[in-house]
């Protein structure tokens, strides 16, 4: 007979705090610049990628203005601004590419949501990019992408991304990236931050069977009910994430713009099918997320009726012993059974036929 191996209860990730994270001012005027997240970096840092097909740069500045007049005619720059806490670096940057304050406002806005504005000369995208860092600790951070003529950039809280592989390939010339436009790099980016949405709906697959087999196994503690919550908030989270960035994917594929190639139209097509695979792959683990608390009461209650089931049955026996014992303990002076010689042992005798009498009876109901 095979031993039945005891399931552990698996450890989860935490869920950061956002407690701590600024706040905008109430009846502020449009356009004034207020980090709202919890990032804070004291020097930003700014990544240029200048590359083209035979050209490649990687340089790093901590300010704004140094990377500035970098651009050489004929290749594509991508400057990625890591650190948004430090308004005027923005500012700079903004007023140098003529950016509109409005934008310079969703920048460093981290509770903006997922949205897409066509401007003359430029497209602004606001998303968010999940996923889990070396410590395994889930991460939310919100990113803004700025396309133009030859050009491409990007506003993150803080450092630390989802984009090595794709500085890897720009850098050994992999793939399509170097021989293509600016439009093409915004669609790797948000291709990078989609396929992380996949590592995440992987990650939730997995902690939903592990929560299901300790359920299933009866091993669950009361503990099991935070681990519930906390994914019951992290898909919450997950989807306040990616349902808004459908419709910006959706309106990207759709909108006439002379920024963006034929070419890449149908690369964007595509990542509008990626994304709604991850959005259907959410309502499904929503849905059994739901399911697992209902799934944790429904064990409680199955052992409680068990307990139940068990005190009913040690009662029922002992309600016809306790009667006849009640009987003959009564305090009456004539009882005929008192002066048999053997009263005692029939007295006995009767009481192990009712008991056995009653465990027959449940037995063959199948109560026991």
């Amino acid at each position: 007979m095979s031993k039945r191996v005891k399931l552990k209860k698996p450890k989860f990730p935490k869920l950061p705090k956002i407690r701590g994270a600024h706040r905008k001012i109430q009846n502020d005027i449009p356009g004034t610049l207020t980090y709202t997240g919890i990032k804070d970096q004291k020097h930003v840092t700014i990544e240029l990628i200048d590359y083209s097909p035979e050209t490649h740069r990687y340089e790093v500045y901590n300010d704004v203005s140094k990377a500035f007049n970098k651009h050489v005619a004929g290749e594509i720059s991508w400057i990625n601004v890591n650190g948004l806490s430090q308004i005027d670096q923005i500012e700079i940057l903004g007023k140098h590419y003529n950016l509109h304050p409005l934008i310079l406002e969703d920048i460093v806005d981290t509770q903006q949501r997922p949205k897409i504005d066509e401007y003359p000369d430029y497209l602004f995208i606001v998303f968010k990019m999940l996923y889990y860092n070396e410590q395994g600790v889930f991460m939310n951070e919100h990113i803004s992408l700025v396309l133009g003529e030859n050009y491409l950039i990007t506003f993150q809280e803080a450092d630390g991304d989802v984009f090595d592989s794709l500085r890897q390939r720009i850098a050994n010339s992999k793939g399509r990236v170097r021989n293509a436009g600016s439009d093409y790099l915004m669609f790797a980016i948000m291709d990078a931050v989609v396929d992380h949405y996949f590592t995440l709906i992987e990650a939730m697959s997995d902690r939903i069977e592990d929560l299901e087999d300790i359920l299933f196994s009866n091993t669950a503690d009361q503990d099991i009910t935070q681990d519930i919550q906390e994914l019951k908030r992290e898909v919450l989270r997950i989807r306040k994430a990616v349902f808004p960035f459908r419709e910006v994917v959706n309106r990207l594929e759709k909108i006439d713009s002379t920024l963006i190639d034929e070419k890449t139209i149908s690369y964007i097509r595509d990542l509008y099918d990626h994304v709604t695979q991850v959005t259907d792959s959410i309502d499904i683990y929503r849905e059994m997320t739901w399911g697992l608390m209902d799934m944790y009461m429904t064990t409680i209650s199955n052992k409680m009726n068990e307990v139940m089931k068990v005190l009913t049955i040690m009662a029922s026996i002992f309600i016809p012993l306790t009667f006849m014992a009640g009987i003959y303990g009564m305090n009456f002076e004539y009882i005929p059974e008192l002066h048999l010689e053997y009263g005692y042992f029939y007295l006995w005798g009767a009481m192990v036929l009712v008991f056995l009498g009653l465990l027959y009876y449940f037995k063959r109901k199948k109560w026991l």
